[in-house]
Parts: C-alpha cells; structure tokens; sequence
C-alpha cells in the first residue's frame, strides 16, 4: 500500500516543512476540496479542512443514502455519482508541526477522521478549532476535549503569530443535513447555522485570508468586506446539477469577492467530485469581460492542486503552474552520440 498511496509520497509534506515564507509574506498550500496549509513568516501552521477520504466506491444498490443533504434538498432517490477525482497530494500520516487544526463545518470532505488522527497523533500540542459540532464529532472520536477549542461567529483565537476569527457561514446545505434518516426537517424550524458551521479570517502578517469553507452566495458577503480587511478570499466553486444548488458559480465567486473587498478571490472545491467538476478559466474569462466595466478592484487566481500561492508576493499572479524543472539545462555536458543528435 505504501507503493502506491499517496500518489504524491511525502514530496509536498517536504516541501511544506523547508519552505522559508519571506518576511512581510504568508503562505498557502492548495490540498484538494477546500483543504488548504497555512504557514506564516513565523512557521507557524495551520491546517485548514483538509479531507483524506473517499468518494462512491461501489454502485451499491443504486440509491441515495436516506436523509442525505442532497436526498432533502432535491428529493432524489437515485445514487448521487460523486467519485474523487483529485489524488492525495500530501501524506497525511506525515504529517508535523501542525498548531492547529481548523474546520469550517460537519461535512466529511471537511471535517475528517483520518485528518484529525494523524494531527492528533503526530502533533501533540495541535489545537482543534471548529464550530461546536465540529468539536463535538471530534469528541466523539477520541480527541481529548482539552485539545478542541469552540468557535463561533465573531470569536477569536490567537495561534502563535496567527489569528483566526471566525465568521458567520452561509451554508445553506448544512442546514438540510441531519445524521438521522427518520428525522423530517419539512415545516420545522431550522437549525441554528452558528453550531454547525463558519467562515474564518486568517489574520496573518503577510496578509488576511478568509476562507468561506461550503458558503453560498450571500449579501452579507459585503458586511465582511465593510468590516474586515480581506487580501485574499477563497470560495467552494463548482458546476451544480440539475435541482442542485450547493456550491458557487462563476458569477458567485465574483460577486463574493466584489462584496468582499478583497484583492485576490481563487476558487476551490471544483477539483474534487466528479458531478461537481466545473473549469475556473471560465472565472477569469466573466472577469475579463466584466473588470473594466465594474472596475474590478481583484483578481482571480487559479490554482493548481499541491501548488503554493505567497501573498504578496503573488498578488498579481493569474495561472498557478506546477515547476517545469530543467532550469540547470547544459550546467553540465551533456552526453548523447553526437551534438546533432538534439
């Protein structure tokens, strides 16, 4: 097994633990879904939603699972078709040097057993920060409960050099999800969306990254914008099916950081489910056509799985593109039969 998993072996968790953020910087890892490494100027960090699960392994017997968010909000009995189509780029069983864990809301592809493990087991004196039933779950699995820390909207808690805010979510999905089949949310009141769910700013002193975790479009994206400064957003962008409303469009994900005010919006989560894979090209073709006439104060960034992003210092950056190699080229001779032969 440990030939062939994972596909990237311990290459980015290197990369990770040499990298030196230069000063006045922060940087980023992209670890598929809305996973995402932190590291400041200060080595501190921090490890955002990381998922190391699976998705559909089996036809099974063809139907949805009674009572999944997608079975409420859709009313759909066929077997939702969302294989992972991301391979696992970091090796979660080596993982270190975590300070704190955080998780933005209950969901799986969020909120992970093997996740919490392996920070558990690997990184002793790690936090584990999330909503209340974030850290419930994790109780649940064996996380001392000394470990976890409760947030909710408007709390604040300092990591080293870091400071992590949380913020109301705007997750709707989150609020047609409930783990007992029997239960009926039909005429009931919702459930309270601050127990299950939020939104964070990463306060940095390379900048202010705030990850909108599962969020859908929302007006109140502005009054985060109005009260805090944002330098770069992340948003859970993809391609909804038919009936389906449960990740942002590319529209979405403009009007986001619009609202927001932030300089730099990259879209994740599209890389990830086979029914919700969607092209961010089409983010930045709606922000060419559209930035000189709102006049756009952002611009989009999108990235590659396993790829890094330094604010700052890649403010202006478009495209991310994984190192080609090769830059020593002839630093050496070269040995082939004839110089001709190339």
């Amino acid at each position: 097994m440990n030939s062939v998993f994972p596909e990237w072996g311990t290459w980015l968790n290197e990369e990770i633990s040499e990298a030196v953020v230069p000063e006045g910087n922060v940087r980023m890892w992209w670890l598929g879904c809305t996973g995402i490494w932190i590291k400041s100027e200060a080595s501190t960090n921090i490890l955002c939603d990381l998922w190391t699960g699976t998705g559909k392994r089996s036809h099974g017997a063809g139907k949805m699972k009674k009572g999944h968010q997608m079975m409420r909000m859709s009313g759909v009995e066929e077997l939702q078709p969302n294989l992972r189509v991301q391979p696992f780029v970091i090796d979660p069983f080596e993982i270190k040097d975590v300070d704190a864990l955080v998780v933005t809301h209950i969901h799986s592809d969020h909120l992970d057993v093997n996740t919490a493990a392996c920070v558990h087991n690997n990184c002793p004196e790690a936090k584990f920060i999330g909503p209340q039933q974030v850290v419930d779950t994790w109780i649940e699995w064996g996380i001392p409960a000394e470990k976890t820390i409760v947030v909710h909207p408007e709390d604040e808690v300092a990591v080293k050099d870091i400071t992590i805010k949380a913020l109301e979510a705007f997750d709707r999905t989150c609020l047609v999800t409930c783990p007992d089949p029997e239960v009926v949310l039909k005429g009931k009141v919702p459930m309270d969306m601050d127990e299950m769910a939020v939104n964070y700013l990463f306060q940095t002193t390379g900048g202010n990254i705030y990850h909108a975790g599962d969020s859908h479009y929302s007006n109140r994206f502005a009054k985060h914008g109005n009260e805090y400064d944002i330098d770069v957003a992340l948003g859970a962008f993809g391609e909804n099916p038919r009936g389906i409303t449960d990740k942002l469009t590319s529209v979405d994900i403009l009007r986001m950081a619009e609202s927001l005010n932030t300089k730099v919006v990259i879209p994740v989560h599209h890389d990830i489910w086979a029914n919700f894979m969607a092209d961010p090209n089409e983010i930045v073709i709606l922000w060419e056509f559209k930035k000189a006439r709102l006049n756009y104060q952002f611009n989009p960034f999108i990235w590659q799985v396993g790829g890094s992003f330094t604010y700052p210092q890649d403010k202006g950056v478009i495209h991310y593109h994984h190192y080609r190699g090769f830059r020593d080229a002839f630093s050496v001779d070269n040995d082939t039969p004839f110089p001709s032969f190339l």
